[in-house]
């Protein structure tokens, strides 16, 4: 473009201000004017203001839609000029601001300001005006006489279509959005700043969605003076009501508002086990890990979440910036990333807080976590982003319940579910993980799922039945650890099973078929929930639905384990677990007696693997876990395997036996439902 006013009054490029500012827009021409050395208005005559109109109603033209949107450039003027159309067409590329409601008031805008005002206000209202009506009225009919491109008639048309009443409607133009790989920036930014909620959500829970679709969250306020972050957690925790707490939970809260690092450490004895990592990483029994204020208030703060009155409380306090900063700030500590996004998972089940959950920016960062390589981070993700999503997930995924499969939307119908239940001190994810070799290693480089995966059900499973709906469960070992003042009656099964079968039935366990996959201890869960289920109506669908178990080294009639000296014993479980673990336990004798009769009388099918080499912990400790006879259900067929009892639930390839004889027994035994 070239200035008619000579060489001296050649146009300057004017940085905008950060999307979404909340400067007016006549603001921001008085300050573009300033940057001018247009500061003083020039006289007003017919032919000025004639110049100024002509200028704020072509800008007014680049706006489309129902939406207030304007480019970023502005010029203030003195004389009429000739506009370049190529230079209009880069125009029309550049991102967009909303612009927001102005006053015209003459007592409050004089000179330049109230005229832009005045003139920009009739501009847009004419361009809405007619935008209403397309979008409202037959479209061949009216884009006949619009200016504006087919590219840009599909922005518009699909954001109409993804706030339709017809929920089919919908999800197909969230799809078409998806799809749409060959927009320019401009027009995912368009869709970024005028979609709705339900339309973010369906996007950020899109595998191919791009990431242009999601604008950065809003900047963070700053600390408080003098504060930190550790401070922070603490008031915020301290904010948090006492009230419907277990005395667990109050423990672990007041031991985390009150404690150092240091004394914190030298209280905790035993194995450290911050999360359930399992036995393989029990090297050392004499070391502890050092443990800070931070991790300690949010392990508390995950308690306090899974209460939905207390869910408010940590949103009116600010909470979910704080834990947005902290997001930012341990992007290499994964126990943070975990336990941060576990209290947004919590959030996301209360639906009132959904809007403000959006408002803060929670869903660009859930949506590129959700694509993570890493399989806990893209599980927690997908567990927050299924909670938001109330158009396509009816289901509630409360804490510890993760969705292998699917974690996005699809149009695979799902016909029945698989699901995992690690032992103790096991974990969601890294108990069902492939077994480690020399020749995996070497083939991680590659990163070929079919070769390697962290996951083997994640990606084997998932790919070989893509009509599963698979559940991984983990359950807390953290609290279940501390000596003092807490409950012991938190550790034993029969707790465990009841919060457990709680969590699945929220999940939907029981809509459709069901197949239980355990490792070690959790089969003995699987047994006493099936019972507990027996007993209340409510859960009936959970046991019609249940098709089959699979049990890999469950210890039926009890573990070698009991018979080691009480200090080792210690360190290996809980001495609650320990003692419901041996040979002469009641309580281990009529769950296995009452659980027999009861598959026998349901016609469960049944298949066991049991371990046959020892299991070395650290290099200290050599034991075989489970013998064969304590593998052996009475029912089903039993199948040794040389491996530990670590190694029992890990393959070491897709074409390993482990896998394939596991595969087999999921087809086989939903054959019917998964051909329907």
């Amino acid at each position: 473009m070239h200035s008619p006013l000579g060489p001296s009054h050649q146009f300057h490029h004017i940085e905008p201000p950060l999307l979404c500012s909340r400067m007016s827009l006549a603001a921001y021409c008085v300050m573009c004017c300033r940057r001018l050395g247009t500061s003083t208005p020039p006289p007003k005559s017919n032919t000025y203001w004639k110049d100024i109109r002509n200028i704020i109603k072509f800008t007014g033209s680049l706006i489309l839609g129902g939406s207030l949107f304007l480019t970023y450039e502005i010029w203030a003027l003195k004389k009429s000029l000739t506009l370049d159309t190529q230079v209009v067409e880069k125009e029309k590329m550049k991102s967009y601001i909303y612009v927001h409601t102005v006053s015209l008031d003459k007592r409050e805008n004089h000179g330049i300001t109230y005229q832009a005002r005045k003139e920009l206000h009739k501009a847009v209202r004419k361009v809405l005006a007619i935008s209403a009506r397309i979008l409202r009225g037959p479209f061949a009919d009216n884009f006949t006489t619009f200016d504006i491109e087919d590219h840009e008639c599909a922005v518009w048309l699909l954001l109409k279509k993804s706030k339709s009443d017809d929920r089919a409607a919908r999800l197909q133009a969230v799809q078409e959005m998806v799809e749409a790989h060959h927009w320019h920036d401009y027009q995912f930014r368009t869709i970024a700043q005028a979609y709705d909620l339900r339309t973010l959500i369906g996007l950020a829970r899109s595998k191919e969605s791009d990431p242009r679709f999601f604008l950065p969250p809003p900047p963070l306020p700053p600390l408080k003076e003098d504060s930190s972050i550790e401070e922070e957690l603490r008031h915020l925790l301290a904010s948090l009501p006492q009230t419907e707490l277990d005395e667990c939970i109050q423990y672990f809260t007041s031991l985390a508002l009150s404690e150092s690092s240091q004394s914190l450490a030298a209280q905790k004895g035993g194995l450290w086990c911050f999360g359930g990592n399992g036995l393989p990483y029990a090297e050392s029994f004499g070391e502890v890990p050092s443990a800070t204020v931070e991790m300690f208030c949010l392990e508390a703060l995950v308690k306090h979440s899974e209460i939905p009155t207390h869910c408010d409380k940590i949103e009116a306090n600010g909470g979910l910036q704080l834990l947005q900063r902290l997001y930012q700030l341990y992007k290499d500590c994964p126990k943070v990333l975990r336990s941060v996004m576990r209290v947004v998972g919590n959030m996301a089940l209360n639906e009132h807080l959904h809007s403000t959950i959006v408002r803060s920016g929670w869903v660009s960062i859930l949506a590129e976590a959700v694509k993570s390589p890493d399989i806990m981070e893209s599980s927690h993700a997908a567990r927050a982003l299924a909670n938001l999503d109330r158009e396509t997930v009816p289901e509630k995924y409360q804490d510890g319940v993760y969705v292998l499969h699917p974690q996005h939307r699809t149009s695979q119908p799902i016909k029945a579910d698989v699901l995992f239940i690690h032992g103790l001190m096991g974990a969601a994810f890294k108990t069902w993980r492939q077994q480690d070799s020399d020749q995996v290693l070497t083939e991680k480089v590659s990163e070929d799922e079919t070769r390697y995966t962290t996951c083997w059900p994640k990606t084997w499973l998932a790919r070989d039945c893509p009509a599963l709906r698979i559940i991984s469960v983990e359950y807390d070992t953290s609290l279940s650890e501390w000596r003092a003042r807490c409950p012991s009656e938190r550790k034993s099964i029969a707790f465990r099973s009841n919060e457990l079968l709680r969590k699945l039935r929220a999940a939907g366990v029981g809509d459709r078929p069901v197949i239980w996959v355990s490792h070690s201890m959790g089969g003995l869960l699987v047994k006493k929930m099936l019972l507990e289920a027996s007993q209340r109506p409510e859960m009936s669908s959970v046991i019609n639905n249940t098709r089959g178990i699979l049990f890999y080294s469950v210890p039926h009639h009890g573990s070698h384990l009991a018979e080691y000296s009480v200090s080792v014993r210690y360190l290996l479980f809980p001495s609650l677990e320990v003692k419901e673990l041996s040979k002469d336990s009641p309580a281990l004798k009529t769950l296995q007696d009452d659980f027999v009769k009861f598959a026998k009388d349901k016609n469960f099918q049944v298949l066991s693997f049991v371990e046959t080499l020892p299991t070395y912990i650290g290099s200290m400790i050599k034991l075989h876990v489970v013998p064969v006879e304590s593998a052996d259900l009475g029912i089903g067929d039993l199948i040794p395997v040389d491996v530990n009892h670590l190694n029992i639930c890990k393959p070491k390839k897709k074409d390993a036996f482990l896998y394939q004889r596991t595969l087999q027994f999921i087809r086989e035994t939903l054959a019917k439902d998964l051909e329907n």
